[in-house]
């Protein structure tokens, strides 16, 4: 993989897509990342663009100029989840190293496509899964690695958002393409060299019930069997009132490791009424660090020639899970993963 930049140099980078995650990432990038110089932002709205851009002392551009200006080495992909395959694939042409979001791709052909298209250009890819950067998360899967909790047996991955401002707004199947392809990812990296062989999923609209006609699903289940023998468990909602909520366990058969759960700090403040813990209420402040530290993995991936260590086999084998969830709720029957993986 060819070396993109001096290991001295922060690494010149645009970012496409101005909306509420977009924005957190190029502040992060802009102020919190080292390794990274973020030189333009670019959005489908010009305004939306300039108002970053301005905020942050980088240029707002349009996509064509970012892909074809020689200075810009690495791409961050934040726009809509329909657009980022082709936008991976377009960056990689460009000869810029990329970071997308997840999903990287809403079917196995897009993403097949864009990983495709960065291993021909020869360029860095990674997917923005961000747990794996997390310290706990990235500590327990270190404790499962060195063998501490045994072999794998049940595992568990929770992640409940604290709102749905507006349900009418969600596309569908976004619990599962969107939202629990986070916890398909962790569930797949916490049970290291397993491959997923089986789905059954659940979902429905218990938040907002006058939405399902129009495709809502805001609460969802879904038991995934391992070919290690593991069994897990995934669940998600769009409502919880008390914050944040992401955890994970893994319980084998020689002990158990869980993280998680949305607190700002080991504070509790108990009283005559209990005890309370002051939570979490959304996903940028929960992963701030994992979102540097995810930013820090790529751009030291471009700056040392090196691939990174979550790409795109990482967010095809999350996706095909996804998929395997949709099937399961159509059918209302277990899915073999490989039906729509494709292999």
């Amino acid at each position: 993989m060819t070396r993109l930049t001096a290991v001295s140099d922060p690494v010149r980078t645009g970012l496409i897509g101005a909306g509420r995650i977009g924005t957190s990432h190029a502040t992060l990038l802009a102020r919190h990342v080292p390794g990274a110089e973020l030189v333009a932002v670019a959005d489908p709205r010009p305004a939306a663009a300039t108002k970053l851009a301005d905020a942050l002392g980088c240029r707002a551009v349009d996509v064509a100029d970012l892909f074809a200006d020689p200075l810009i080495e690495a791409v961050v992909i934040t726009a809509s989840s329909e657009a980022h395959a082709d936008l991976v694939v377009a960056a990689a042409e460009a000869g810029k190293a990329v970071f997308c979001e997840k999903p990287m791709g809403l079917t196995i052909d897009d993403i097949d496509r864009a990983v495709a298209a960065a291993e021909s250009a020869g360029v860095v890819l990674q997917v923005g899964f961000n747990r794996r950067f997390a310290a706990d998360f990235a500590a327990a899967h270190q404790l499962v690695l060195e063998g501490d909790i045994g072999t794998p047996q049940l595992m568990r991955s929770v992640t409940r958002d604290p709102g749905l401002a507006d349900p009418g707004g969600v596309p569908p199947w976004t619990i599962f393409v969107q939202t629990l392809i986070h916890d398909f990812d962790t569930l797949l990296w916490l049970n290291p060299g397993a491959k997923a062989v089986s789905v059954h999923a659940t979902a429905d609209a218990l938040v907002a019930p006058e939405y399902k006609d129009a495709g809502l699903l805001d609460t969802a289940v879904v038991v995934i069997t391992f070919d290690n023998g593991a069994i897990a468990v995934a669940e998600a909602s769009f409502a919880a009132s008390y914050g944040y909520d992401v955890r994970g366990e893994v319980f084998g058969s020689a002990g158990m490791v869980t993280v998680g759960g949305g607190a700002r700090s080991s504070l509790e403040h108990s009283t005559s009424s209990g005890r309370h813990v002051d939570t979490v209420r959304g996903d940028v402040e929960l992963f701030r660090q994992a979102y540097a530290a995810e930013f820090t993995e790529f751009t030291d991936a471009v700056r040392e020639g090196r691939p990174s260590s979550v790409g795109g086999p990482d967010a095809r084998r999350a996706l095909a899970v996804a998929l395997a969830c949709i099937e399961s709720v159509k059918t209302g029957a277990p899915v073999l993963v490989e039906k729509v993986d494709g292999r």
